[in-house]
């Protein structure tokens, strides 16, 4: 744990996700979606720690926002698999309701960095 809520709650949505895309491939041999899930899943994650480490304030604006936009992407693969019936609604609402407070934090910090001024 890194004492750094987003970051310690996108890692471990990542990992829910690699988890999820390694079931996908191996259960349901599906492989085109679970590589878009794979991606901007993991995507959020990776971008949110880019941004912690940013250079600017507007670089740590800028990656928060791709992270935010690869999250709002994940939650339209989510409902693609639930809708088709790659996984089931138990597991998509844990994944969708974790995603959801990953985007209103994300949401959060990027309104108050910009309200300050520094973006």
């Amino acid at each position: 744990m890194s004492n750094n809520i987003i970051l310690d709650k996108t890692y471990n949505f990542a990992i829910k996700i690699v988890k999820l895309s390694q079931y996908l491939v191996s259960e349901k041999k599906e492989y085109v979606l679970s590589k878009q899930i794979l991606r901007s899943g993991t995507s959020v994650g990776a971008n949110t720690e880019e941004a912690i480490g940013g250079f600017s304030k507007k670089d740590f604006i800028y990656k928060l926002n791709i992270a935010y936009k690869e999250a709002r992407e994940t939650k339209y693969w989510l409902r693609i698999l639930k809708d088709t019936g790659y996984i089931e609604s138990e597991e998509f609402e844990v994944l969708f309701d974790e995603l959801e407070q990953i985007l209103k934090i994300l949401f959060t910090i990027i309104k108050k960095s910009k309200e300050n001024g520094d973006g």
